[in-house]
């Protein structure tokens, strides 16, 4: 549906939004009728979803009443998967819901639509940042949520009908834990929310920007609304802890053992740290540790899946030919080493391999090996 954020934000530009918005404030964007945001996700495309019982278990298919959620024993029951055994919802019984007014709300949709899909992935590579979809249906006068704020930022498109959003003032900062459930957490969201900030009536291919911890709730008032949420939640600085434990063990350094720390006066743990703290600082600095980050980055992104059967497509297959591999970064490092355990190889199932580097980088990658002599392709 949008290839590009830009497209999800036209007619805001997307150096706008980056300098005026992105982490920091709000953004309602009107439809645009140049070119509507609506096909994303219509009621036949959301019926046709929610027939597909298969898909759909009491954690993904959620009901809400009320600000409360619906016991998955009164619209569940339990069935056989060839995973095991899982609670199902039973389109008989959510009719009954969501004809009594209750919200439905379809988590992790990103992969079901490819509309939705191709959206998701837009906006993956826009913030190298994980991204799901959810799917909210509600029905006038019953929300489904109160006052809250999520820890990833927020793009809500409408498709369906008017949903009404308050925004409020307040804003945690850079949250990245959610308070425990519970009616003590209710009250202080409620008492943390602060002034209403604005009202945004949400209309057919409306978007709607929320950077994380923003405080807001919606209720549909007039009829039917639909809408899809997408989450975008990018790397912070959590992930340096379990990127540092494997790079570092690479060091002796980090492998000796601590002096006790009562030995000289703790002089002697003291220097100990000292050394450590400065190898890690250079190691953090470093570029083949940027590399680390920016894989692990592109292992969030979600690929679009494209299936084109009946067409078979031959495989690119390569050999090794005894030549050294030319020297190149952290990424093409890892590659040439996987092709040294390979013997020979398909290009295919190598882009298949390393989900943490992009198709284009490791075409790259391969290009520069048969140019070093290294590789050579076989051919049929």
């Amino acid at each position: 549906m949008f290839s590009s954020l830009e497209d999800l934000i036209a007619p805001v530009s997307l150096e706008r939004f980056r300098a005026e918005f992105q982490g920091r404030r709000p953004l309602h964007i009107p439809a645009n009728e140049a070119r509507s945001k609506t096909a994303l996700l219509d009621w036949n495309a959301f019926n046709t979803l929610l027939g597909q019982t298969g898909i759909w278990t009491a954690q993904t298919l959620r009901l809400m009443i009320n600000r409360v959620p619906v016991p998955a024993s009164d619209y569940c029951q339990g069935a056989q998967s060839v995973g095991g055994p899982v609670l199902r919802p039973v389109p008989q019984k959510v009719e009954v819901f969501l004809n009594a007014g209750a919200s439905a709300v379809a988590n992790e949709v990103q992969s079901f639509n490819p509309m939705i899909a191709q959206t998701a992935t837009a906006l993956g590579r826009a913030f190298a940042a994980q991204v799901g979809a959810n799917i909210y249906c509600s029905f006038k006068g019953v929300q489904a949520f109160g006052p809250h704020y999520d820890v990833h930022d927020v793009f809500a498109v409408q498709t369906e009908g008017e949903k009404v959003w308050r925004i409020y003032e307040n804003q945690i900062e850079t949250p990245v834990d959610l308070p425990p459930d519970g009616p003590e957490t209710l009250q202080w969201l409620e008492q943390s929310r602060g002034r209403l900030l604005k009202e945004v009536v949400m209309k057919p291919g409306d978007v709607l920007y929320l950077p994380r911890g923003q405080f807001h709730d919606a209720l549909a008032t007039e009829g039917a609304s639909l809408h899809v949420t997408f989450s975008v939640t990018p790397l912070y600085g959590r992930v340096l802890f379990s990127l540092l434990d494997n790079a570092a063990m690479q060091f002796p350094q980090f492998r000796e053992y601590f002096p006790p720390a009562d030995q000289d006066e703790g002089r002697a743990l003291s220097a100990h740290l000292m050394r450590l703290g400065k190898l890690m600082a250079d190691l953090v600095s470093s570029s083949a540790f940027r590399d680390e980050v920016a894989m692990a980055q592109e292992r969030l992104v979600p690929r679009p899946v494209a299936f084109n059967l009946p067409l078979q497509t031959p495989p690119q297959r390569y050999k090794l030919t005894g030549r050294p591999f030319p020297r190149g970064a952290t990424a093409d490092q890892i590659a040439y080493d996987w092709c040294a355990g390979q013997g020979d190889f398909s290009l295919e199932k190598m882009l298949a391999e390393f989900d943490f580097i992009p198709p284009h980088k490791l075409r790259r990658t391969i290009e520069a090996a048969e140019a070093a002599g290294a590789l050579v392709r076989i051919e049929d």
